[in-house]
């Protein structure tokens, strides 16, 4: 089998997998020897709380699993990084600080260099105001560091992971056999419908007919659905159109559409193809080339490093160390808490003065308590 028609199998096979998610250890195997590395992973992890999750996994020592997020998550230059990166971006680590800097670090002597690895490629799949969810690959010593060659597949592959990921925490199925697809739909609680490559609504859950019911977000016009926004309107109709063409077509498009009712809430509209694969049985039994998955937004707002970062224009690795003096204290504190040497925290701490002005670590402090604690008037 050729490169093309693995890479096309395999992104049939990252959507069969959000309607079954017993097939994802399987796949983000695949996903990662595509991208270019040994083992891989989704996971989530929190630079605020020093936690994380991994959800799926493939080739990863169970030992430094358990023990990264045990001790290392903490120590992990990457971490703040990873969270404050743009959904979809691949990040390597020289993205992130200089490489020879992160080769110095506790966590790369401890962690990764005993298990051969040299850099970690991720992209950010969806965040909350306190942790990120991601994809990430691991390169070993004979995979070498994260070229560009790296970065171009993990962009090719992160779109469709992302969307089957938001997809498949909307509707948990563990088969998706077409005599049983509908009972299940109409027992969920996302609106969901099922279109074909015109528009038109072949199968409609009871959620769905609410909204629809609703006329709010959208409208039935010759039983086709219709988004009441121009904009959303054509983009929904080139991904329905882009289904019928197989899972490669959909390519990038339309992962999370807004959607706004007239009342002012926020919609998020996800559409997943139905003519590859597994999913093949589902759209034929209804004649159908896509799912389309309406829930409502939840409220979205910034964490207090986030603002931070933000505002002070703070690199990872300096909001990182900034968050480390709140927490533990001085600089030999701070860096035995981070795993680097005191020469490089002194030297982010002078940048840090710079950027807020700040003359004291007291007053550094002050700034995040600030945020912490916003005064109300």
């Amino acid at each position: 089998m050729g490169h093309e028609a693995q890479f096309f199998e395999l992104i049939g096979e990252i959507y069969d997998a959000a309607l079954d998610a017993s097939l994802w250890g399987e796949v983000v195997g695949k996903a990662g020897h595509f991208v270019g590395g040994p083992a891989a992973a989704i996971f989530s992890k929190s630079p605020i709380a020093g936690t994380g999750n991994v959800y799926y996994e493939s080739g990863i020592d169970p030992y430094y699993r358990d023990l990264y997020f045990e001790r290392y998550v903490k120590l992990d230059p990457a971490t703040t990084g990873h969270y404050f990166a743009d959904i979809g971006q691949p990040i390597a680590t020289a993205d992130l600080m200089p490489y020879d800097e992160f080769l110095e670090t506790q966590f790369y002597k401890e962690w990764a260099q005993p298990q051969g690895l040299v850099d970690f490629v991720s992209a950010v799949l969806d965040k909350s105001v306190t942790s990120a969810a991601l994809f990430g690959v691991f390169r070993h010593e004979r995979d070498g560091v994260v070229d560009d060659e790296t970065r171009r597949r993990m962009r090719l592959i992160v779109p469709h992971i992302r969307r089957a990921v938001l997809v498949g925490r909307l509707i948990d199925l563990k088969s998706a056999e077409a005599a049983t697809f509908a009972d299940t739909l109409d027992g969920l609680s996302v609106g969901i419908c099922l279109v074909d490559a015109s528009g038109r609504i072949v199968h409609a859950n009871a959620a769905c007919h609410v909204i629809l019911d609703a006329g709010d977000l959208f409208s039935v016009t010759g039983g086709r659905l219709v988004a009441r926004d121009g904009e959303m309107e054509q983009a929904l109709q080139q991904l329905f159109a882009a289904a019928g063409d197989g899972d490669v077509a959909i390519g990038t498009q339309g992962i999370a559409l807004p959607l706004s009712g007239q009342d002012g809430a926020r919609y998020v509209a996800h559409v997943l193809p139905l003519t590859s694969g597994a999913r093949r049985l589902t759209g034929f039994a209804y004649t159908a080339v896509a799912a389309v998955f309406i829930r409502k937004a939840a409220l979205e707002t910034s964490s207090p490093p986030e603002v931070i970062a933000r505002t002070y224009r703070l690199t990872p690795t300096e909001l990182r160390v900034l968050l480390a003096i709140v927490e533990v204290g001085g600089v030999p504190e701070v860096a035995m808490a981070l795993g680097v040497a005191e020469t490089t925290v002194k030297t982010h701490l002078g940048r840090l003065f710079v950027k807020t002005g700040a003359v004291r670590q007291a007053d550094l402090v002050k700034i995040v308590a600030g945020y912490a604690s916003p005064l109300i008037g």
